[in-house]
């Protein structure tokens, strides 16, 4: 229990502050998260590339999972551990997938958090496991999903807004699927709104290039 609380206390903070919004955050300065099924994060071409930091997902990372890929430089990871049924399990299960690890961008100087969500094999493809997972949030509402790749592997990538009562506007959030052998894998990227998770979007798009099975 202590690695639940002392990681996904964090994160039950954050989703207070941002409106109960399940797992994560997000947004794009007035971002819009696709038209015409283009759910590519807005604002990442052009953007600025993140310097890399450590590679995360390798034995003797922070976090060990069924994918390595880099993280920004000074982004923070911390494996969660999810207990079913105990009072934080809420905010650690979404969806087909639980909270393995969160990444913590404060140290970067802003303020969010890049989670990774693992669930157990199955034959289901990258985009039933993101729209499952999307589903799963009550506050989540126009979802565009494409096709893409994360590394070498085939993925799927969706764009949506999140809103609540404790939102000013609705905010865009992103992520992306691929599926492994140990079972699929969504990485989660969120911020405390629209201009933090549109600083954060080239540590996102960095996880997506640097993506390998593990």
């Amino acid at each position: 229990m202590r690695g639940a609380v002392r990681a996904l206390i964090p994160a039950a903070v954050a989703a207070v502050a941002l409106a109960g919004c399940s797992s994560s955050s997000g947004g794009g300065d007035g971002a819009d998260p696709g038209k015409n099924g283009d759910s590519a994060p807005s604002g990442a071409a052009g953007s600025t590339a993140a310097a890399k930091g450590v590679t995360l997902g390798g034995a003797g990372s922070p976090c060990e999972l069924p994918v390595t890929f880099d993280l920004a430089a000074d982004w923070k990871p911390q494996a969660v551990t999810v207990e079913p049924g105990s009072d934080l399990a809420a905010l650690g299960e979404q969806g087909p997938v639980t909270m393995v690890c969160e990444v913590d961008a404060k140290p970067a100087g802003n303020i969010g958090y890049l989670r990774v969500w693992q669930g157990e094999a199955s034959g289901d493809t990258p985009r039933a496991v993101l729209e499952a997972f999307v589903k799963a949030d009550p506050n989540a509402g126009e979802a565009a999903y494409t096709e893409v790749e994360a590394g070498p592997l085939p993925a799927a990538e969706v764009g949506y807004t999140v809103s609540g009562e404790l939102l000013d506007e609705p905010k865009t959030e992103h992520a992306f699927a691929v599926t492994t052998p140990d079972g699929p894998v969504v990485v989660h990227l969120g911020g405390l709104d629209s201009q933090e998770h549109q600083e954060m979007l080239p540590a996102y798009e960095l996880a997506k290039k640097t993506l390998k099975l593990g």
